[in-house]
Formats: C-alpha cells, structure tokens, sequence
C-alpha cells in the first residue's frame, strides 16, 4: 500500500488516525490480533472449537526437546506439508524465497530448495533452514540471522518428520487438500494489509499450530478474520467454507466449528473493530 492509498484510506474513513496512533496500520493478521483487546473469553471461546483426537499418537509420542525454534519447527511442518500433499516446492517454500530474494541469497536458497524431496534427514534440514528466510519477507531483514547456522538435530528431525507424516494422514480422512497458502486480494484493509491462511478443503478453512498448548483464542480470532477476509476477497472458491479448523500435529487433535453458529453480532465486530471494514 503507497503513502497516496493511505491517505485515501483515512478520507473515506476506512481507517481512523486515532487507530493508527493506538494500534498501528498496514500489519499482518498476526501483528494486528497482538494489537486487540478480546472480549473476555476471546470473540469465540475455544470451547465452541470441538476437539478430536486423531489416531497415531500425541504429544508422549514426540521427543520432549528441540534444539530449532517452535516457529521455524511449525514453518517447516507447514511448508513440508504442502509439498507432500502435492504443490512444488516452489509454491510450498514461496514466502521462504520472496525472503531470500530481499537479501540477496537466492543462490543459497535454490540450493536447499533443490534437496527438499521428500521427508529424509537431508530434505528436512533444507527445508528448516529454507523456512529462516521467511522473516525477511514477513517481519523485516534486520531480523534476519544466517540461515546456515541453523541445525536441526536428530530429535527435532525426528518430530518434524512425524508431524510431516500425521499432517499426511490428516488429509487422508478430512481432504483432500484443494488450495494451500491461502491470500486475500480483494480482502485486505488499511489495517491488515498482509496475511495468508493454510490450507483449504472442500468445506473447512484449515490453520495448522504445533505448539505444545491446547487451542489459544488467538488463534480462533486468526480463523475467523481469514474467514471473513476470503469472503471479502476475489477468490470464488473461498465462499464454499463452513467450517473453521484448527489441527495441531504435534498433540494430533482437531478444532472445528461451523461457521452458522457463530453469532452475527461477532462477525460484524470483528470485520469493523479488527479487520477495518467499513461497509
């Protein structure tokens, strides 16, 4: 978004200048949900969010530490994914590129890209490193450390392929998969101008999370303005959703809700409060 759209933003009241002083403008779904006050409880409780434990074991089953950060471990889980259920590594690793191109190491980055093939050590080694790129793009390139120090041990290797295999299997039972990092044109605001969900199934907007802790309501706020985002977005085949998903590979459970019972009075807050609508 230029200076010009900005101010243009500002004049038909899409967003306040109060806003912008209080809580910033033109961040990532993340950076905007860090920035809002929930109601209590969160705008969906996480108890609406029924929980199902899949076959093939839990948290006891992983090895209890990992020498990698939980969002690089997630990133790779996420990223992995993508490229065993079917897309190119190009089109799983994109936001790791666009990083890399900011900096200057696309060398580097197509030569891990070329050993991510499959879920052998070398691959997932690649592929976490590949996923260090991703803050330059999604945060900024001062908080870019050189990916070449970043080495997964067996342990952490060991979990990230078994989150890889149970994410597989996961597909399995609730895909198949129909689209992969998900983006809104059409559905970004003035004050949420980045953002990109999971993955899509025939009914259900999915967000995948391996942290240690149950369903956050965080993250139930991050589904329904994704949500709410695709249906405000060009994309036709977003407006087949009924479901908002959670799955977490590392404890193997499921979240969903239907979107119908989410209460009208919630989505209008949240589109006009959070996203910025103003329609």
């Amino acid at each position: 978004m230029t200076p010009a759209e900005m101010v243009e933003k500002v004049r038909s009241g899409e967003i306040s200048k109060a806003d912008i002083r209080s809580n910033g403008c033109m961040l990532s779904v993340t950076e905007r949900i860090k920035k809002i006050k929930q109601p209590y409880g969160g705008y969906i409780n996480t108890k609406e969010f029924m929980p199902t434990q899949l076959e093939g074991g839990g948290i006891e089953d992983l090895n209890p530490e990992e020498n990698v950060g939980p969002g690089l471990v997630g990133t790779a889980v996420d990223y992995l994914t993508r490229f065993m259920t079917g897309s190119p590594a190009e089109d799983s690793f994109r936001i790791s590129i666009l990083g890399a191109r900011e900096i200057g190491e696309m060398r580097l980055c197509e030569s891990l890209l070329a050993k991510v093939k499959g879920l052998d050590t070398d691959s997932i080694t690649a592929a976490v490193k590949l996923t260090g790129f991703d803050v330059c793009k999604r945060v900024g390139v001062e908080r870019y450390r050189p990916v070449e120090s970043i080495e997964p041990d067996a342990p952490t290797i060991a979990n990230i392929r078994t989150m890889v295999e149970r994410s597989c299997s996961f597909f399995k039972e609730y895909g198949p998969k129909i689209l992969d990092g998900l983006t809104f044109e059409g559905g970004y605001t003035g004050y949420v101008s980045t953002g990109d969900g999971d993955f899509l199934t025939k009914d259900t907007l999915w967000d995948f999370k391996v942290a240690k802790k149950k369903i956050q309501n965080t993250q139930t706020l991050q589904l329904l303005m994704y949500w709410r985002m695709e249906l405000h977005s060009i994309h036709p085949e977003y407006q087949e959703v009924k479901y908002l998903g959670l799955y977490n590979p590392r404890l193997n459970i499921i979240y969903r809700m239907a979107v119908e019972d989410i209460p009208a009075d919630t989505i209008a807050q949240v589109e006009h409060d959070v996203i910025g609508y103003r329609v």
